[in-house]
């Protein structure tokens, strides 16, 4: 198994298409999704046509490519059969086959000049400003995985990256919106976080025989400060996590987190939901009241980025 180096512009626009189309999920996603849509070019939405709102889109799109100029030159020479063979996939999972991706099948030169233009249109709006802090955060989280596979091994890192993930023996199960069932016959596994998808894992195997596996990143992007922090765990997992875990060395409900933060309950509860996934604190519940505290790895973490 590998961390991925760097982050991939393409991989982070394809998830970022898919949280534009939930609605009222995710609120650390509420203004950002608010601020893009009304922002976001005319031409850009067609790439709702490709991406679902299941983080699920053709493979083509969105290539773990080192920048936009590489990820396009790669979605513009796919192969027509792959291409057809994605799009209909894609058809029978919850897209439409309107007009534009029929064309798209059918190799349409114009068509897919207008997907290159829309890409790059995309990435300007979506991504390209927020690029240092995607590298940012990507930075920081595969630093903390690295440090979870040197201290607890691969089957803690594999069963920590998306809620509800175990082993079965030597089979690794996730929640997954359809069954699916993916062989590795020993090629390997590439991490990749994505700080615009809080969902479940994503998987796709390249063209080396490797899965790549996307997961979420610890501290979406909508929770990293724009301005550089000195803080090591504040560069970690964002400045309102970060003070969620100080304020979780004592015992606190969601209540109480809430009125620490200056946040709504559910903004509370969700990042008391991620600090837990995480394995950075622990809940239970009493009665009606949510109590949450600190693990020790939590803890950990508090001392260490204090030093």
């Amino acid at each position: 198994m590998t961390v991925a180096d760097r982050p991939a512009p393409l991989v982070e626009l394809s998830q970022a298409f898919g949280m534009l189309q939930h609605r009222g999920l995710h609120p650390v996603f509420s203004l950002w999704r608010q601020r893009t849509t009304r922002t976001l070019p005319r031409s850009a939405w067609l790439i709702l046509q490709l991406v679902s709102p299941l983080g699920a889109g053709p493979l083509f799109l969105d290539p773990p490519s080192h920048d936009l100029e590489e990820g396009l030159d790669q979605v513009l020479s796919t192969p027509r059969a792959q291409a057809r063979a994605e799009l209909r996939r894609m058809c029978a999972i919850d897209r439409r086959p309107t007009p534009w991706v029929r064309r798209l099948a059918d190799n349409d030169r114009d068509a897919w000049q207008i997907l290159g233009r829309a890409v790059r249109t995309a990435h300007t709006s979506v991504i390209a400003e927020a690029w240092p802090r995607i590298q940012a955060g990507f930075h920081a989280e595969t630093a903390w995985r690295a440090r979870i596979i040197a201290q607890q091994g691969l089957h803690a890192a594999l069963t920590g990256l998306a809620p509800s993930i175990r082993w079965h023996g030597m089979t690794l199960e996730a929640p997954f919106p359809r069954d699916l069932d993916i062989t590795l016959h020993g090629h390997g596994i590439i991490l990749q976080p994505s700080l615009f998808w809080p969902e479940h894992l994503l998987a796709g195997l390249q063209p080396d025989g490797r899965l790549l596996l996307i997961h979420p990143a610890v501290t979406p992007l909508p929770l990293r400060d724009p301005a550089t922090s000195h803080d090591p765990l504040t560069a970690l997992v964002g400045a309102t996590r970060a003070e969620a875990l100080r304020l979780l060395v004592r015992q606190q409900t969601t209540t109480d987190l809430a009125r620490g933060l200056a946040v709504s309950p559910a903004a509370a509860s969700m990042q008391a939901k991620t600090l837990r996934e995480a394995g950075l604190i622990v809940s239970q519940r009493d009665g009606k009241s949510m109590w949450h505290w600190c693990t020790p790895l939590g803890l950990d973490l508090l001392v260490h980025g204090s030093a």
